[in-house]
């Protein structure tokens, strides 16, 4: 009878235990706010973006891409080149403000949606031969450009999932292993296609990817609060443990906009301890409208977390 009573005791103490621990490693809310730069060469600068001194700011340079830089690009197997601005958003420019903002880090972003007058495609020859280049060509990259890490968001495959999930996982394994980044983050959206990458990519490597993207502004225009927050949720369940971020675009093409009730939908997910985080689609778009929302979005997250 002591030993069954003892043995409750110590299943009802691990239970316990296990409950806490599933608890503390769940995502939380975050001042986190990040913002994509540089892909529409319209001239935006850092210091152009007001940065709140109570946030964590990460800036990310869009893009880096492995195809050659000839006015045909065509891809290089995992040899990438820098497609951003680097004229207003170079290597001086983000010492520069990395020096003048102690709460700001700078990231660089892999694929994006086109190259030149096509598409840009994750197109690596094999596993070993493309992984081998990525690593060496981004290490020199970010070495260069004094970056804290690195974003995925490669949009087309001329590979299958299993592939892509090999190639960027050991990726943002070797570079975290050799100290080159501090952090790594996806930026998935709702397609099949896409979905399906990244979700294996999730699958296998999800330990190591520090936040989620989400393209929440690739869903339909005119995406409302109850929406939104219903798609949040799915997205947190196909990216189980994730830290998945709120985002909008800053041109209002897509998605939940600001003047529709992005930041209602922040604060419900707030008061639910789910907001971890904000990103936009992009400081090149908001350069037209003062950077209204990105001073809107660190307030919000400024206030204590």
């Amino acid at each position: 009878m002591e030993f069954s009573k003892l043995f409750i005791s110590l299943f009802i103490l691990q239970v316990s235990f296990a409950f806490n621990l599933s608890i503390q490693a769940a995502p939380a809310n975050s001042n986190l706010f990040r913002e994509y730069i540089g892909a529409e060469f319209n001239n935006v600068k850092f210091t152009d973006v007001p940065i709140n001194s109570n946030v964590e700011f990460h800036f990310i340079l869009s893009f880096a891409i492995d195809y050659d830089t000839s006015s045909s690009p065509s891809p290089t197997n995992g040899k990438f080149n820098v497609f951003w601005d680097s004229d207003n958003l170079g290597p001086s420019q983000v010492s520069s403000i990395k020096s003048s903002h102690s709460n700001v880090k700078v990231a660089l972003s892999l694929g994006g949606d086109s190259v030149g007058d096509g598409s840009a495609y994750f197109n690596p020859s094999s596993v070993d031969s493309w992984l081998s280049n990525a690593v060496s060509s981004l290490t020199d990259i970010i070495h260069q450009y004094n970056l804290d890490g690195i974003d995925i968001d490669y949009e087309h495959f001329n590979a299958d999932p299993d592939t892509f999930a090999e190639c960027i996982g050991q990726l943002i394994k070797t570079l975290k292993k050799n100290g080159i980044i501090s952090f790594a983050s996806i930026a998935p959206f709702d397609d099949d296609d896409v979905q399906s990458h990244y979700k294996a990519l999730w699958k296998s490597y999800g330990d190591l990817i520090d936040y989620v993207n989400f393209q929440f502004y690739a869903y339909d225009q005119g995406t409302t609060v109850s929406q939104f927050i219903n798609y949040f949720n799915t997205q947190s369940s196909n990216y189980n443990g994730g830290n998945i971020l709120a985002s909008f675009i800053s041109d209002g093409s897509g998605g939940l906009t600001p003047e529709n009730g992005f930041f209602t939908a922040c604060n419900r997910l707030k008061s639910e301890n789910k907001l971890h985080g904000i990103f936009i689609w992009s400081a090149d778009d908001s350069k037209r409208n003062g950077f209204r929302y990105e001073k809107q979005s660190q307030a919000l997250l400024a206030i204590s977390h």
